[in-house]
């Protein structure tokens, strides 16, 4: 029986407690967010991406923060992503950038959030970069391609955005995307969702993901395809090779923190390989769907409060 749903149910429901949340983030990065978040400022961050750059790898970085309620607040994120730009820039480290549209307010302002993305994807294009925008939980999908669709109206080939494989549309939201020949990253999913919306069985989001990755790349779209596991990496290899698809039409997705030692191993193989390095202060929502993916992030994290 495949118990993950259950776990990450458990835990995703957990960690939205107010007191567990606030008696979490008073521990701060030594409750073991360091595992996977590289700091809380933009100069940590980057010495992080020197290094991975360093050992072949290339970076998205994330100003985190979601579920933003005030504009002021939506506006600071803005201006964080404007000064990250200029960062990357600066340190011609070798990296884009990734964002939430509830960072810019989606929640309660669509006009603010349009206008603060805009103003991010014209810096980037300014800098030679590239942003992604990330999916959030299922109320947000519609909005979420929306905005992606008006950006790419408006002659903005430097922005793609990320589907999910968990969830039952992303067959159908694919048929429109391949039209844009978008810039995709494939996830499996990692918001709470309900059975009616999203496949509640590991075998058949495995096996989605790979019919979309599969889709993506026959139709000629650049394909990044976010994955830790095995047995999808080495499926991915070997259908490129099938399809002959050369390497330079892909690449490989992990976050920061999970199986460092494969992302190296997959770079030494002339892959591309694309760490995604999260920041910021603003880190718990984050940290805890990283412990919701598998058990063995929360027994790491366990280990670390009881050497504390």
């Amino acid at each position: 029986m495949d118990l993950t749903p259950l776990y990450r149910k458990i835990v995703l429901s957990v960690a939205a407690n107010r007191a567990v949340s606030a008696a979490a983030q008073r521990v701060g990065m030594k409750l073991g967010a360091s595992r996977f978040v590289a700091g809380e400022t933009l100069d940590q961050a980057l010495e992080t991406v020197r290094d991975l750059n360093r050992r072949g790898i290339l970076v998205t970085m994330d100003q985190l923060g979601e579920g933003v309620h005030e504009e002021s607040v939506a506006r600071e994120m803005c201006q964080a992503y404007l000064d990250l730009l200029d960062g990357i820039a600066r340190t011609g480290v070798n990296a884009n950038v990734s964002l939430k549209l509830t960072q810019m307010g989606l929640s309660f302002n669509r006009q603010l959030t349009d206008e603060i993305l805009l103003t991010i994807v014209r810096k980037a294009a300014a800098c030679g970069n590239f942003v992604r925008i990330d999916m959030e939980d299922t109320p947000y999908t519609d909005a979420t391609l929306e905005i992606y669709r008006n950006l790419r109206e408006m002659g903005y080939d430097n922005v793609g955005t990320v589907i999910q494989s968990y969830l039952y549309r992303t067959k159908q939201d694919i048929q429109d995307l391949i039209k844009m020949n978008a810039n995709l990253r494939i996830v499996k999913g990692a918001y709470k969702e309900p059975p009616n919306l999203a496949f509640p069985k590991k075998v058949d989001v495995d096996e989605n993901y790979k019919q979309v990755v599969a889709t993506l790349m026959e139709n000629g779209l650049y394909t990044a395809a976010a994955t830790h596991d095995e047995k999808i990496i080495d499926w991915l290899k070997q259908f490129a090779d099938e399809k002959q698809i050369d390497k330079s039409r892909f690449e490989i997705q992990m976050l920061f923190g999970v199986r460092t030692s494969l992302q190296e191993e997959l770079a030494r193989q002339g892959y591309k390989v694309r760490c995604y390095v999260p920041f910021g202060r603003m880190w718990y929502p984050y940290f805890t769907r990283r412990i919701a993916e598998r058990p063995g992030n929360f027994w790491f994290i366990v280990k670390n409060l009881m050497k504390g």
